[in-house]
């Protein structure tokens, strides 16, 4: 069995770092993330630098990247105006980024979850004529930093009104990391009743250290893609306490360890996650880098 990670670590991975990362290193570490196998690595994301500042210069970052044979660099487009940027970059998948909670739509992109939509369909048909494919995120599957617990029912209608819009991929984001187990199947579930499950992907934060588990227990229920951090890079801004995403080395180190293949090589992966640690001045954030030094 094959399982496609994502590694989004060049883009929310970067985007919360307080300290600014150059245009210079934002391209090393894609190039030396695609030098390790990995089949896909969002590279960056075409949103104002007043709301995000870290993200800026991604224009630079596409034009000076080495693009591997096999591995593709997503980047996040909240509009038209940035969609344009990132067709005009060379960009062949783009995302857009949608929550299934109310305050926090209003929060992060300052719009309700249907203006949200509307705004969203003009870059779907824009895509769509430019032969370009659209990934889309929902945010708050499992919990919100505003309203607490969120509705399945809610889950599954953003994520059926964007996959029947036109994203090929719907990924499911835990953003504040609340999800269990239990209940991240059962809303996986609830998805899947609206939208294929190889049209879904599962994104989880490790708040609360239960990432791996969420992962574990949503690809026992079928889902074949998962989004993933360098060093588990990433936070949430909106989200009082969240932590960052969970780290691409140990997802590869479970999933490998239940005979999965990724085929990613876990050795580079661990150089990669020290080398942009230092590179931000931290310890690295794997449990199996760790582990290993």
């Amino acid at each position: 069995m094959t399982i496609t990670i994502v590694e989004v670590g060049p883009r929310d991975g970067l985007q919360n770092e307080k300290q600014p990362v150059s245009v210079a290193t934002k391209i090393e570490l894609i190039d030396r993330l695609s030098a390790t196998g990995l089949p896909v690595v969002e590279a960056a994301s075409f949103v104002s630098p007043k709301w995000v500042p870290q993200m800026a210069g991604s224009a630079e970052v596409m034009a000076g990247i080495t693009r591997h044979k096999g591995t593709q660099y997503p980047v996040l487009t909240p509009n038209l105006k940035g969609y344009e940027a990132a067709r005009d970059s060379g960009a062949k998948i783009v995302a857009v980024f949608g929550a299934a909670s109310e305050s926090f739509s209003q929060k992060n992109i300052n719009c309700s979850i249907d203006e949200s939509l509307e705004r969203f369909a003009s870059v779907l048909e824009a895509a769509k004529t430019d032969g370009i494919k659209v990934r889309g995120y929902v945010s708050c599957v499992l919990g919100c930093p505003y309203e607490g617990e969120v509705a399945l029912a809610d889950v599954a209608r953003v994520s059926a009104a964007l996959y029947e819009a036109g994203c090929y991929e719907i990924s499911l984001g835990d953003t504040i990391g609340v999800g269990t187990p239990a209940r991240a199947r059962e809303m996986l579930r609830a998805v899947a009743n609206e939208v294929p499950m190889a049209a879904l992907a599962c994104h989880f934060h490790d708040t609360y250290g239960q990432a791996l588990a969420n992962v574990f227990a949503c690809v026992e229920e079928g889902a074949r893609v998962v989004d993933s951090s360098i060093s588990g890079l990433g936070g949430c801004p909106y989200a009082k306490g969240a932590t960052g995403n969970v780290a691409t080395e140990d997802m590869v180190y479970m999933l490998e360890g239940l005979g999965m293949k990724t085929g990613i090589d876990l050795e580079k992966l661990m150089e990669v996650g020290r080398w942009i640690s230092a590179e931000l001045d931290r310890s690295p954030g794997a449990k199996v880098t760790n582990a290993r030094s």
